[in-house]
């Protein structure tokens, strides 16, 4: 009887000790949450309940919180004090292990971490300052089809991908597109446009406005007759302007042009390079980018190429868009009895990724 009665008073003890361990928030309409205090970023609370899971609530709606376990502050003044809080007199009372108290007010507190929370924080931290390769890449592809028929059967199939991956040391980019066009009359199936590019750029930063960087582009076109062209390159760039809205690039450096024609001409050519880069948000859903780039040739002079690509996009959703995509490439000096000039312009939906 005796052991029964001791079991009794634990099991009644831990019923009515339970809330008194439990973290408490309390609103200005009278409601008082309890659980455990995940999180806080200065705009609304987020609570851990027994029973109805998470809850999230206006910080400014807050008049007092109590935990029972310490938990991570951000002050103002840029201090970052753990303890456990209580609160009296409109301020919080954080009780550290060994400064003592810290007195505050709710205005004043930047962030609230459990400690849970505060390692998954310093963890991605230290993933954007040591990313793996495989970490941070962010990117699109852009799809666009269309197609007639009856007296004509014609197809149209545009296919462009873009990934970037960018730290505070340095970026990696890839770019790829591709045109397929092909038109059937009378039973006789003709293409009339097959053209892939591709490359991959590095940039290394040298200082927050300079950049060194190292690229190569490859090129194929059925009807300029051009199997490939491979241009490695390298040089230094400048960003001469950067807002939250606008950035803008300038680079320069050298090129070295290798083409191999289905004509069976092969040529090797060193370049100048001269480029620039322009991206700008006009709001946010509506986004416009453009890249020029300057190739005079130094082994044949008077020759030259010019690369030059634009989008527009528009946001639809966070990861869906539509876009409208312009891309140029001039040759002064073409294979007998081509154009110079080969412009591909596709539009359609843009999916994009983050990682």
């Amino acid at each position: 009887m005796h052991l029964r009665m001791v079991l009794f008073c634990i099991t009644l003890s831990a019923l009515v000790c339970a809330p008194l361990v439990a973290d408490q928030v309390s609103m200005k309409n009278g409601d008082h949450f309890t659980g455990s205090i995940l999180k806080c970023d200065g705009k609304n609370l987020t609570l851990k309940s027994d029973y109805a899971g998470p809850v999230t609530v206006p910080w400014d709606a807050v008049v007092a919180i109590q935990s029972s376990a310490p938990l991570h502050f951000g002050l103002a003044d840029g201090q970052t004090v753990v303890g456990t809080v209580t609160t009296a007199d409109g301020k919080l009372h954080i009780q550290t292990k060994d400064t003592g108290t810290v007195t505050t007010a709710k205005a004043a507190i930047r962030f609230i971490r459990s400690t849970e929370e505060q390692a998954a924080y310093e963890t991605e931290i230290e993933r954007y300052r040591n990313p793996r390769l495989v970490d941070l890449w962010t990117g699109f592809v852009d799809l666009g089809y269309s197609q007639t028929r009856g007296n004509a059967r014609t197809s149209n199939v545009a296919v462009s991908a873009n990934a970037s991956r960018k730290t505070s040391r340095d970026r990696i980019n890839v770019t790829f597109t591709s045109l397929y066009a092909s038109t059937d009359t009378a039973g006789k199936p003709t293409v009339t446009a097959n053209a892939i590019r591709g490359g991959l750029n590095y940039e290394l930063n040298v200082s927050p406005k300079a950049f060194a960087f190292g690229s190569v582009d490859l090129e194929f076109d059925e009807f300029q007759k051009l199997d490939l062209r491979f241009v490695p390159a390298g040089g230094f760039g400048y960003r001469a302007y950067k807002s939250e809205a606008t950035t803008f690039d300038l680079n320069g450096g050298a090129s070295l042009n290798r083409e191999f024609f289905a004509t069976g001409l092969e040529r090797t050519s060193g370049e100048v390079l001269l480029g620039e880069e322009l991206t700008h948000k006009f709001s946010a859903a509506f986004s416009l980018r453009e890249k020029l780039a300057f190739y005079p040739n130094l082994t044949s002079r008077g020759n030259y190429r010019i690369n030059f690509d634009t989008s527009a996009v528009a946001s639809l959703r966070k990861w869906l868009a539509w876009q409208v995509t312009l891309s140029n490439r001039f040759l002064s000096n073409p294979v007998p009895g081509r154009q110079r000039n080969d412009v591909l312009l596709t539009t359609g939906i843009r999916l994009t990724f983050a990682k």
